[in-house]
């Protein structure tokens, strides 16, 4: 290949990174990733009974992990 032709894709694909990144950067500082209406429709569409569900589960979660330490139970490597 030529020396050009390389020099030609290093510096389109350095133009493009850096427009990405800018992008990137544009996008997190203007706030388009940010979604506060998605906590407030999570738990305004939430039926009681599936929370009901989730803060048994987190329970029986908390059961099992205190009794396996306080059977000392390490797993295993």
């Amino acid at each position: 290949m030529d020396g050009w032709l390389i020099a030609m894709m290093l510096g389109a694909s350095t133009l493009l990174g850096a427009f990405g990144l800018w992008a990137l950067l544009w996008g997190i500082r203007s706030g388009q990733f940010d979604d506060q209406q998605k906590f407030i429709d999570g738990t305004q569409f939430d039926s009681e009974e599936a929370l009901k569900d989730a803060v048994a589960m987190e329970k029986k979660k908390e059961e099992i992990l205190k009794k396996k330490r306080e059977a000392n139970y390490a797993p295993p490597d």
